[in-house]
């Protein structure tokens, strides 16, 4: 089985060196995935285990670990292969909406032009004495072209201003984001969450109040029930945390292997509360979401124009080539026609929708932040009595009693004069 990624990335970020609550606060997984993917990729890698003399366990990876991997699992491969190719694959998708469009429009209007020039024919045919046919069409296709721009009743200066306004997207990206936009901003709430509790805990060394929890939590149900603190069974199931209560009968919570660090570094600034991030309807400008609009009003109304002149069948008979292959795909452009301007509507109220339910719970979580900038002498008291569990162990290499680095034999030899000068201690002391 290949290693977890996941876990490979929070290696990678610590330092290659690391404990089970190291890579579980990094990554946001339970203690459990934590240790059993740590050992595997250990096992896969050529890592190594370093004990403690109290008993903790640290990991230790070469650098070049993903290259090992590489080399021994095909699969390691293939997915660095795909992710390659379906980069690009997903880039055409992308872009492709917009081709599409632009093919649409010229489709459409190249047809009605040909109908159009079609129907003078036959008028001039008819009345070959009158000039005023010619005449219209040759200035009524130009104010059909002005109409149909996107950026028509806009002022020189109006237009000027909207190309001042960019953005990262290409037309054609900024065709899909307006079609689709860009993608979940929470998709990795649940790791976001984990990671910012493990955090917490370990800032503050190891134990904590429910209250501290709190912030980061969704539902934590009624008042009534907030007594009880149901909600931190997760967590401590999660860490594999311990509850203890205090002679005044308040309850603290504290998670002994999320005490222990390979190394001492510098602690990331806490957010005070889980934020979720509003939905935005595109990360186009605000030009490139007007002329993806303007050009999806253009193909729909071209394309109802179209119907109107292909409603006699004769004409496409009679004309043939393009236009009979329009014809045949009309109700493809014209379904796409609506679904271009329909989809981004409706993606626009259900955003409205969600955002207002994303602000809620934001305000329901920074409300029980809140509570901790100032808290009462109940809770204040409750985090006085964590603070009894608190501890930080720090695992160097002086700490060390066994590493599989070296043969154990050359472990005893370095650590020779460690081990008589503690026989030496503990005999003058009387151990």
């Amino acid at each position: 089985m290949a290693p977890n990624p996941i876990i490979m990335q929070a290696v990678e970020k610590l330092g290659y060196r690391v404990t089970i609550g190291d890579v579980a606060t990094q990554a946001g997984l339970n203690l459990a995935e934590a240790g059993q993917g740590l050992l595997a990729l250990a096992s896969d890698a050529g890592g190594h285990l370093q004990v403690a003399e109290t008993g903790d366990i640290v990991y230790l990876f070469p650098r070049n670990f993903r290259d090992i991997l590489r080399n021994k699992y095909l699969k390691l491969r293939l997915q660095e292969w795909w992710q390659k190719i379906w980069g690009i694959l997903f880039y055409l998708i992308r872009i492709s909406f917009g081709i599409f469009l632009v093919a649409s429009i010229a489709l459409i209007t190249i047809a009605i032009i040909m109908i159009i020039t079609a129907m003078n024919s036959n008028s001039d045919n008819d009345n070959r004495n009158s000039g005023s046919s010619g005449s219209w069409g040759f200035f009524y296709f130009p104010d059909l072209f002005w109409y149909f721009s996107p950026n028509y009743g806009y002022s020189s200066q109006e237009r000027r201003r909207s190309r001042q306004e960019s953005s990262d997207l290409n037309f054609f990206e900024a065709v899909f984001s307006f079609l689709f936009g860009d993608g979940n901003p929470n998709a990795n709430l649940e790791e976001r969450r984990w990671q910012e509790i493990a955090s917490v805990i370990r800032s503050n060394r190891g134990a904590v109040a429910a209250e501290q929890i709190a912030p980061y939590l969704d539902d934590i149900g009624e008042v009534y029930q907030q007594e009880y603190e149901d909600y931190m069974l997760p967590v401590l199931l999660r860490f594999n945390g311990q509850p203890s209560v205090s002679s005044e009968g308040q309850i603290v919570y504290y998670f002994p292997e999320l005490q222990v660090r390979a190394s001492k570094k510098r602690q990331q600034p806490l957010a005070v509360y889980l934020e979720e991030f509003l939905w935005h309807f595109s990360a186009a400008s605000s030009g490139q979401v007007m002329l993806s609009a303007g050009l999806g009003i253009v193909n729909l109304v071209a394309a109802l124009v179209l119907g109107g002149l292909l409603a006699d069948g004769t004409v496409a008979a009679e004309l043939g080539g393009l236009v009979a292959f329009v014809q045949g795909i009309y109700w493809v452009l014209l379904a796409y026609g609506i679904g271009f301007l329909g989809v981004p509507l409706v993606r626009y109220l259900w955003i409205k929708w969600r955002n207002q339910k994303i602000a809620a719970r934001n305000r329901d979580r920074l409300a029980r932040a809140r509570l901790l900038a100032s808290p009462d002498a109940a809770l204040q008291q409750k985090i006085d009595y964590a603070s009894q569990f608190a501890q930080e162990k720090v695992i160097g290499t002086e700490d060390l009693v066994y590493s599989t680095e070296t043969d154990l034999l050359d472990q005893e030899v370095e650590r020779s004069d460690q081990i008589e000068a503690e026989w030496r201690r503990r005999l003058e002391s009387g151990e």
